[in-house]
């Protein structure tokens, strides 16, 4: 699942007509980088939700056909539904197996066939050296435990693996996924991995300009 319902309000005004996951990088949208990365790893089958100008996103992707993949929507309407119920939302259309999520105002070259086929906890957590826009951290990562000490903390990069059952029995609603991971975390029953390449939020329009930059210098 490609998370893309989000307003992208930092970004504006470069977001005032477009949804944030159609800004371009490297002369391509972001989620079209993470659609092909994701396909070169094997993966084919898509749920992308969608709010704000969420159109625009059908139109550009259409059916995956163009990248050898199949792609299903979640519309959210005028009114996006946070992380956690956005994927609440989309829970009919990921069927009964574990699935991962990503955010799709992310740009990696993480390498997504390493994330797990199974899982022993309820989700899955890449998580990534602090950037500077984020230097405190979210999680503790001891082997594969994510923890939440103070010590040597890590960021959540938005990458996850994730059990249906985790959100199966919450109520429909607009929700962030944040306290759910927190609540899991606290309950003993989230692992993680920790990947030290690139990866860049592309949160505002400056970090969405030095990307572009790294880009067109470095396609590959």
């Amino acid at each position: 699942m490609l998370l893309a319902a989000g307003r992208g309000e930092r970004m504006r005004p470069l977001t005032n007509d477009v949804p944030k996951p159609l800004l371009t990088v490297g002369g391509k949208p972001l989620i079209v980088h993470l659609v092909e990365a994701l396909v070169a790893e094997g993966f084919r089958e898509f749920v992308i939700n969608h709010a704000w100008h969420g159109t625009m996103i059908e139109q550009r992707l259409g059916d995956g056909r163009e990248f050898g993949a199949t792609i299903a929507y979640s519309a959210e309407g005028g009114q996006a539904l946070e992380t956690g119920g956005g994927i609440r939302h989309a829970l009919d259309l990921l069927g009964s197996d574990p699935f991962v999520a990503v955010n799709a105002d992310i740009w990696t070259d993480f390498p997504f066939s390493n994330l797990p086929d199974a899982l022993e906890t309820l989700a899955h957590l890449v998580l990534v050296d602090n950037p500077a826009h984020h230097p405190e951290g979210d999680f503790t990562l001891a082997g594969t435990r994510v923890g939440d000490g103070e010590d040597h903390r890590l960021t959540f990069s938005g990458i996850g693996v994730y059990r249906p059952e985790l959100f199966a029995e919450l109520s429909e609603g607009c929700f962030p996924l944040a306290p759910i991971l927190f609540e899991c975390c606290r309950e003993g029953r989230l692992s993680g991995m920790h990947y030290t390449g690139e990866w860049w939020d592309v949160g505002t329009p400056e970090r969405l300009a030095l990307l572009d930059k790294r880009l067109r210098k470095d396609p590959d």
